[in-house]
């Protein structure tokens, strides 16, 4: 299949009479046979963004390139592009058979070699028993994974999908998350892939773009994204559960560094100074008010540290989640032992120094992750 690749350029999208900002100044870069998340809340902006590279949707300012090809003005049949609907957008009069061959028809590809590329996609998505079946026949997972096969029957230098498995229940979709990607894989697919399910998004992209009110939070790989958020926002946004967030003033007495935690009675969190490097300290002024953010897996559960009160504890079967009150603020510990901690209890939570991420109080714009400057 074609390979290419894909450049957004600060590109805007504004409905009515400038009302709506949807999408706020977007560039980014998809790679020749790079897949994609666009990942966020509903509202973020990443459904208009596909639907401008699909064409569905004018772009108000700004490009859009597929291998240095403009496309942001030509019309979606002439892009070269391939999309699945969340909505399915199956063709009612035509089986599910039909429906996945069609753009293959329209290619007037010999019947033999169309037929073999169908039951090939129906086989990997689990629907060769219902393709002589109506779209009306079926369930709304079989028919998101007939658009879905259509899609990528097709050759095209660009995939969209748009929630593609967002119909199918767990156990179907974790199987499927595999075979998909292998497949984009197999055959180089530069594929942009929307979700709200950052487990999907994780699964299958090799880069994340975060959004949120439009406005490209961060572009990065799963793993760049957990242990480097760009900001607050992409640091409580990624995780689960979600990053623990305490706001904290910094006081630097030479020996160590100290984050008191705001309305906690004076509650502290006190450090080496050598735990961090020059070039962190000089960026944590005195008296500064900061965030700090901490993943759960790495609140432990100690003889010393944090005082907290126990609100509840449940063992999920190979992990303890504990969540305690600081503060008037509740952190979240996630351990792989078995813990038992009664609701009302006190114990201590203790955080080392390279877990921390710590972000600025007014912008959330990162400043650290554990030792290393953002």
């Amino acid at each position: 299949m074609m390979s290419s690749e894909l450049v957004l350029q600060n590109v805007d999208k504004i409905y009515g009479a400038g009302t709506v900002h949807a999408v706020k100044d977007l560039s980014f870069t998809v790679k020749p046979g790079e897949i994609t998340a666009l990942l966020g809340s509903s509202g973020c902006g990443k459904t208009s963004t596909l639907r401008m590279i699909a064409g569905f949707e004018t772009v108000t300012n700004g490009a859009i390139a597929l291998d240095g090809r403009a496309i942001h003005e030509l019309a979606p049949a002439q892009r070269g592009v391939a999309m699945a609907f969340e909505t399915y957008s199956l063709y009612p009069p035509l089986t599910l058979a039909e429906n996945i061959s069609f753009a293959l028809k329209a290619q007037k590809l010999p019947s033999a070699d169309v037929d073999k590329r169908v039951k090939a996609m129906a086989e990997m998505l689990e629907i060769g028993d219902v393709l002589h079946k109506y779209p009306s026949s079926v369930s709304g997972g079989q028919q998101q994974r007939a658009s879905l096969g259509r899609a990528l029957v097709r050759k095209a230098g660009l995939y969209l999908l748009d929630e593609p498995m967002g119909q199918l229940e767990p156990q179907l979709r974790a199987v499927l998350r595999g075979r998909i990607k292998h497949y984009l894989r197999e055959h180089h697919c530069t594929t942009i892939l929307v979700t709200h399910d950052q487990t999907e998004a994780n699964a299958l992209a090799d880069r994340i773009a975060v959004m949120e009110g439009g406005v490209l939070q961060q572009y990065a790989t799963p793993a760049e994204l957990k242990v480097r958020p760009a900001n607050l926002f992409v640091g409580t946004f990624i995780g689960e559960p979600p990053m623990n967030v305490l706001p904290v003033r910094v006081k630097d007495n030479g020996q160590t560094i100290d984050f008191v935690l705001e309305g906690s009675d004076g509650q502290v969190l006190s450090y080496a100074a050598q735990d961090f490097p020059d070039a962190v300290r000089r960026r944590l002024k005195n008296d500064d008010g900061l965030v700090l953010g901490v993943r759960p897996h790495a609140v432990h559960i100690g003889k010393k540290g944090l005082m907290a009160r126990v609100v509840t504890c449940q063992w999920l079967g190979d992990q303890t989640h504990i969540a305690a009150e600081i503060a008037g603020r509740t952190v979240v510990s996630v351990s792989h032992e078995q813990i038992k901690a009664a609701p009302g209890s006190s114990l201590f939570l203790r955080i080392a120094p390279q877990d921390l991420h710590i972000f600025a109080a007014d912008s959330g714009a990162a400043i650290a992750h554990g030792a290393e400057l953002a």
